[in-house]
Protein backbone atom coordinates (compact mmCIF):
# COMPACT_ATOMS: atom_id res chain seq x y z
CA UNK A 1 0.00 0.00 0.00
CA UNK A 2 1.61 3.31 -1.03
CA UNK A 3 2.30 5.93 1.58
CA UNK A 4 -0.11 8.87 1.47
CA UNK A 5 0.31 12.17 3.23
CA UNK A 6 -2.67 14.39 3.80
CA UNK A 7 -2.46 18.18 3.95
CA UNK A 8 -5.26 20.45 5.16
CA UNK A 9 -7.34 22.27 2.59
CA UNK A 10 -8.83 25.68 3.19
CA UNK A 11 -12.33 26.86 2.64
CA UNK A 12 -12.75 30.21 0.95
CA UNK A 13 -11.91 32.97 3.39
CA UNK A 14 -11.69 30.75 6.47
CA UNK A 15 -8.95 29.09 8.48
CA UNK A 16 -7.76 25.56 7.63
CA UNK A 17 -9.96 22.70 8.80
CA UNK A 18 -7.97 20.29 10.95
CA UNK A 19 -10.63 17.97 12.36
CA UNK A 20 -11.32 14.63 10.73
CA UNK A 21 -10.41 13.59 7.20
CA UNK A 22 -13.13 15.73 5.64
CA UNK A 23 -10.84 18.61 4.68
CA UNK A 24 -7.71 16.67 3.79
CA UNK A 25 -6.39 16.05 0.31
CA UNK A 26 -3.72 13.45 -0.57
CA UNK A 27 -0.40 14.72 -1.91
CA UNK A 28 0.91 12.80 -4.92
CA UNK A 29 4.58 11.95 -5.29
CA UNK A 30 5.41 11.87 -1.57
CA UNK A 31 6.69 8.63 -0.17
CA UNK A 32 8.49 6.07 -2.22
CA UNK A 33 8.71 2.49 -3.22
CA UNK A 34 9.43 -0.17 -0.67
CA UNK A 35 13.11 -1.14 -0.21
CA UNK A 36 12.46 -4.52 -1.84
CA UNK A 37 11.47 -2.75 -5.07
CA UNK A 38 14.60 -0.55 -5.25
CA UNK A 39 17.69 -1.45 -7.21
CA UNK A 40 20.74 -1.94 -4.99
CA UNK A 41 24.19 -1.42 -6.48
CA UNK A 42 27.58 -2.47 -5.18
CA UNK A 43 29.08 0.01 -2.76
CA UNK A 44 31.32 0.05 0.29
CA UNK A 45 32.00 2.18 3.34
CA UNK A 46 35.75 2.80 3.62
CA UNK A 47 37.89 4.45 6.26
CA UNK A 48 40.75 6.79 5.40
CA UNK A 49 42.28 9.67 7.31
CA UNK A 50 40.01 9.13 10.31
CA UNK A 51 36.87 9.59 8.21
CA UNK A 52 34.39 7.20 6.62
CA UNK A 53 33.06 7.56 3.06
CA UNK A 54 30.56 5.68 0.93
CA UNK A 55 32.15 4.70 -2.40
CA UNK A 56 31.21 2.78 -5.54
CA UNK A 57 33.33 1.76 -8.52
CA UNK A 58 34.13 4.83 -10.63
CA UNK A 59 33.60 7.35 -7.80
CA UNK A 60 36.15 10.14 -7.39
CA UNK A 61 36.71 11.07 -3.75
CA UNK A 62 38.95 13.49 -1.87
CA UNK A 63 40.85 12.33 1.20
CA UNK A 64 43.51 13.89 3.40
CA UNK A 65 46.91 14.02 1.72
CA UNK A 66 48.60 10.66 1.14
CA UNK A 67 52.20 11.89 1.04
CA UNK A 68 53.78 8.53 0.26
CA UNK A 69 51.78 7.99 -2.95
CA UNK A 70 52.45 9.48 -6.38
CA UNK A 71 49.94 10.21 -9.16
CA UNK A 72 49.03 6.93 -10.86
CA UNK A 73 49.80 4.73 -7.83
CA UNK A 74 47.25 2.26 -6.47
CA UNK A 75 45.97 2.68 -2.91
CA UNK A 76 44.21 0.09 -0.73
CA UNK A 77 41.47 1.44 1.56
CA UNK A 78 40.25 -0.49 4.59
CA UNK A 79 36.62 -1.59 4.31
CA UNK A 80 34.00 -1.33 7.06
CA UNK A 81 30.93 -2.49 5.12
CA UNK A 82 30.18 -3.92 1.67
CA UNK A 83 26.73 -3.96 0.04
CA UNK A 84 26.39 -6.17 -3.05
CA UNK A 85 22.81 -6.14 -4.28
CA UNK A 86 20.82 -7.18 -1.24
CA UNK A 87 23.78 -8.86 0.50
CA UNK A 88 25.23 -6.71 3.29
CA UNK A 89 28.58 -7.72 4.82
CA UNK A 90 29.77 -5.95 7.95
CA UNK A 91 31.59 -8.73 9.84
CA UNK A 92 35.13 -7.48 10.60
CA UNK A 93 36.55 -11.02 10.32
CA UNK A 94 35.18 -11.42 6.80
CA UNK A 95 36.17 -7.88 5.75
CA UNK A 96 39.72 -8.16 7.14
CA UNK A 97 41.03 -9.26 3.74
CA UNK A 98 38.77 -7.05 1.62
CA UNK A 99 40.53 -3.86 0.48
CA UNK A 100 38.96 -1.35 -1.90
CA UNK A 101 41.39 -0.46 -4.71
CA UNK A 102 41.71 3.19 -5.77
CA UNK A 103 44.00 5.09 -8.13
CA UNK A 104 45.64 8.40 -7.18
CA UNK A 105 44.53 11.08 -9.64
CA UNK A 106 45.87 14.30 -8.13
CA UNK A 107 47.39 16.06 -5.12
CA UNK A 108 46.05 19.57 -4.47
CA UNK A 109 45.14 22.13 -1.83
CA UNK A 110 41.60 22.54 -0.61
CA UNK A 111 39.58 25.72 -0.31
CA UNK A 112 41.05 28.46 1.89
CA UNK A 113 39.62 28.71 5.38
CA UNK A 114 39.95 32.13 7.00
CA UNK A 115 40.12 32.45 10.78
CA UNK A 116 39.76 35.68 12.75
CA UNK A 117 40.41 36.21 16.45
CA UNK A 118 39.21 39.29 18.31
CA UNK A 119 39.23 40.41 21.93
CA UNK A 120 37.13 43.34 22.98
CA UNK A 121 38.74 46.55 24.36
CA UNK A 122 42.34 45.34 23.98
CA UNK A 123 43.16 45.93 20.32
CA UNK A 124 43.86 42.21 19.91
CA UNK A 125 43.03 41.13 16.35
CA UNK A 126 44.50 38.23 14.40
CA UNK A 127 43.77 36.91 10.93
CA UNK A 128 44.97 33.54 9.77
CA UNK A 129 44.27 31.25 6.86
CA UNK A 130 44.68 27.58 6.13
CA UNK A 131 44.48 25.34 3.05
CA UNK A 132 44.25 21.62 3.74
CA UNK A 133 46.23 19.29 1.47
CA UNK A 134 44.07 16.70 -0.32
CA UNK A 135 44.57 13.65 -2.52
CA UNK A 136 42.01 12.84 -5.20
CA UNK A 137 41.28 9.12 -5.64
CA UNK A 138 39.25 7.18 -8.20
CA UNK A 139 37.78 3.89 -6.96
CA UNK A 140 38.70 1.12 -9.41
CA UNK A 141 37.62 -2.09 -7.67
CA UNK A 142 35.46 -3.29 -4.78
CA UNK A 143 36.23 -7.00 -4.32
CA UNK A 144 33.45 -9.32 -3.18
CA UNK A 145 33.90 -10.59 0.38
CA UNK A 146 34.67 -14.29 0.77
CA UNK A 147 31.80 -16.42 2.05
CA UNK A 148 32.04 -17.66 5.64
Amino acid sequence: MPLSIFLPTTATGSAPRWSGEAGLAPVAGIGGSAPSEREFGVYAIVRTGGRQQKVAVGDVIEVDRLATKEVGDTVELSTLLVVDGETVTSDPWVLAGVKVQAEVLDHHKGEKIRIQKYKNKTGYRRRMGHRQLHTQLKVTEIPAPAAK
